[in-house]
C-alpha cells in the first residue's frame, strides 16, 4: 500500500511518502522558509564572472542566484553545440541588465539559489517550455508504441515554437487531458509575459504550488491508495484541486483530523532512524553515512550477522540488503552530489555485479536524477545524485556548539590537561593557595571520574581546586572565577550554596 500522510502545523508542514508503512520520502515546508524551486523572478546582474562563465543575478533573496553560462545562452542554440561551444558569459550578459530567470536549486549552506533563463511550467500531465520548439518524453515510459502515440498527440496540440515534455503520469492518458493541461498552462504563461513587463527588478513573478498542491500535482497518481490530511482547510483547498486537474483521484483524499498523525502511522521513529550515522539492516548488518562538504561515504559492515554457508555467502548478503537499504536512505534523506559506497570485498565478481543490478533497481523508485558511475580499482561503488535542496538533516538539525558539527568532544584526559595548564600557570605567576574554577555540569563528572590525577596535579602545584557548576558554559570551557587561600574560597562557596536555599 502506497500512502501520502500531510502532518499540517503551526509551524511547519510535513508530508511522508509511505511504501508498505515504511517512510521513503519526507518533505518539511516551514511557514518562515517557504520553497523557491521553480519560482521565476525578474533579476537584476550584479555581476559577470567571464574566468567562471557564469553571473550573479539579484533576485530580491538575502543571497544573490547563480546563473551559469549553459543556463543564460537561448535555448534555440543549446542544440547546436558548434555555436555556442565558444560562447562567453560576457557576450549574454551585462551588469545591471534585467533578466526572468527560474530557480532551478534551493540556496544550499554558503551558496546562493541556482536559476536559468530556460523557463518551463509544470503541469499535471505535461511540460511547457515556452522559449523552445521541442517535444520531449518521460524515459520512465518504456513502451516504445506509447511513446510514439504520445509525441503524436503532442506534435498535433503544442503551441507553435513552443516545447513539450509529457510526464511519466500521462502514460495512458487521452488527448483531451493533454489539451486540458496545454490549456491551463498557457494561461500561466500569458500572465507571466504580463506581469514581467511591470515594476523593477527584483521581483517575483510567479509562484510555484505549495508543499500540498505540489505533490497533488507531481505525485498524486493511481499508484497512490490513500492521501491523508489532519487539517480541514488544507484538505478543502486539496479536494478543490484535485477535482479540477485528476477528478477520479478524489476518492483516495482524506481527512483524518489528528495532530499526532505521524504518531499514529508510526512515522515520527522513522524520521528519527533517517537522521542517524548507523542504520541497522534486518540481517543484523549495518551501514554507517557519513557526510563531508564534497561527498558522502556510505560504509557497509556485516555486524551481528554471522550467515550460515560461508563467509562469501555471508558478505554477499549482506551486500545485497545493504544495496537496497543505501537507494532507499539516498532518497528518504535526500543527499546529493557524490556518493562512494564502501561495500564489503567480494572474491567472486559475478557477486559484484549482482550487488550492483540491485542497487541500480532500488535507485530506479528515485524521482531524482541518480546514477552508478561504476566501481574503482579500490572496490568502490560511485555514484551521483543531482542536488535540488537541503538534505533532510539539515532541515531536522542544527550544529552542536559544543563540538562544532564534529561530532566528537574533548576526551577527559584532554579536559584534566587543560587544566593541568592552569594550574601550572598560577604556580608560575602567583602565590595563590587555591582556586575555583567555573565548568560545565557533564565536564564536572568527566574531571572527578579521574579524582586520583586531580589530586596529583594538587599536590604537584600545592593549589587547592575547587568547582562551581555553570550550565551556560560549553562543555569545553574550563573559567577561571576565583584565586585566593583555600578559608575564602570554602566561605565563598558556603555564602553562594546559601543564597541557592534563600531563593528556594
Amino acid at each position: 500500500m502506497n500512502q501520502i500522510v500531510v502532518d499540517v502545523g503551526i509551524v511547519e508542514t510535513r508530508l511522508a511518502l509511505l511504501e508498505d508503512h515504511e517512510l521513503v520520502e519526507l518533505y518539511i515546508e516551514r511557514k518562515n522558509q517557504k520553497r523557491i524551486v521553480g519560482n521565476i523572478y525578474k533579476g537584476r546582474v550584479t555581476n559577470v564572472l567571464p574566468g567562471m562563465q557564469a553571473a550573479f543575478v539579484d533576485i530580491g533573496l538575502e543571497k544573490n542566484s547563480f546563473l551559469y553560462v549553459k543556463d543564460a545562452i537561448p535555448e534555440d542554440l543549446l542544440n547546436n553545440e558548434e555555436s555556442c561551444k565558444d560562447i562567453s558569459i560576457k557576450e549574454l550578459l551585462k551588469p545591471g541588465q534585467e533578466i526572468i530567470v527560474q530557480v532551478i536549486k534551493e540556496p544550499i549552506g554558503s551558496k546562493g539559489a541556482r536559476v536559468t533563463t530556460h523557463i518551463t511550467l509544470p503541469g499535471r500531465y505535461l511540460v511547457l517550455m515556452p522559449n523552445t520548439d521541442y517535444v520531449g518524453i518521460s524515459r520512465r515510459i518504456g513502451s516504445e508504441e506509447e511513446r510514439e502515440r504520445l509525441k503524436t498527440e503532442i506534435e498535433e496540440l503544442k503551441p507553435g515554437k513552443m516545447g513539450v515534455i509529457v510526464r511519466t503520469v500521462a502514460s495512458g492518458k487521452t488527448k483531451e487531458d493533454f489539451r486540458d493541461d496545454i490549456k491551463f498552462l498557457l494561461k500561466l504563461w500569458q500572465k507571466i509575459e504580463k506581469d514581467k513587463k511591470l515594476g523593477f527588478a527584483p521581483r517575483l513573478i510567479y509562484k510555484d504550488f505549495d508543499l500540498i498542491n505540489r505533490t497533488i500535482r507531481d505525485v498524486f497518481n493511481k499508484e497512490i491508495d490513500q492521501f491523508i490530511i489532519n487539517d480541514r482547510e488544507e484538505y478543502q483547498s486539496a479536494r478543490d484541486l484535485v477535482e479540477l486537474i485528476s477528478p477520479l483521484l478524489k476518492d483516495k483524499l482524506r481527512l483524518e483530523e489528528d495532530e499526532d498523525i505521524f504518531q499514529t502511522y508510526k512515522i515520527d521513529g522513522q524520521i528519527n532512524k533517517a537522521i542517524s550515522r548507523k542504520i541497522w539492516l534486518k540481517s543484523g548488518g549495518y551501514i554507517v553515512i557519513d557526510t563531508t562538504e564534497a561527498l558522502t561515504v556510505v560504509d557497509v559492515n556485516t555486524g551481528k550477522y554471522v550467515g550460515s554457508i560461508d563467509l562469501d555467502d555471508t558478505v554477499f548478503k549482506t551486500n545485497l540488503e545493504a544495496a537496497t537499504e543505501i537507494a532507499k536512505q539516498l532518497r528518504l534523506r535526500d543527499i546529493g552530489g557524490i556518493i562512494i559506497v564502501d561495500f564489503i570485498d567480494m572474491i567472486n565478481e559475478k557477486y559484484d555485479e549482482e550487488v550492483l543490478m540491485v542497487l541500480e533497481k532500488a535507485l530506479g523508485k528515485d524521482r531524482t536524477k541518480t546514477k552508478i558511475l561504476g566501481m574503482t580499482q579500490l572496490g568502490l561503488v560511485e555514484i551521483t545524485r543531482k542536488k535540488v535542496r537541503q538534505r533532510l538533516d539539515f532541515l531536522l538539525q542544527r550544529r552542536c556548539d559544543c563540538c562544532e558539527g564534529t561530532g566528537k568532544v574533548l576526551s577527559e584526559y584532554t579536559l584534566l590537561h587543560k587544566l593541568e595548564i592552569h594550574l601550572k600557570r598560577m604556580r608560575e605567576h602567583t602565590t595563590c593557595q587555591a582556586v575555583l574554577f567555573e565548568v560545565n555540569p557533564v565536564a564536572l563528572e568527566v574531571i572527578k571520574g579521574e579524582q586520583e590525577l586531580l589530586e596529583e596535579m594538587e599536590r604537584v602545584t600545592q593549589i587547592k581546586v575547587f568547582f562551581q557548576i555553570d550550565e551556560k558554559l560549553a562543555y569545553h570551557e574550563i573559567n577561571r572565577k576565583v584565586m585566593g587561600n583555600i578559608d575564602m574560597i570554602e566561605k565563598l562557596l558556603k555564602e553562594k550554596s546559601s543564597e541557592r536555599v534563600d531563593n528556594s
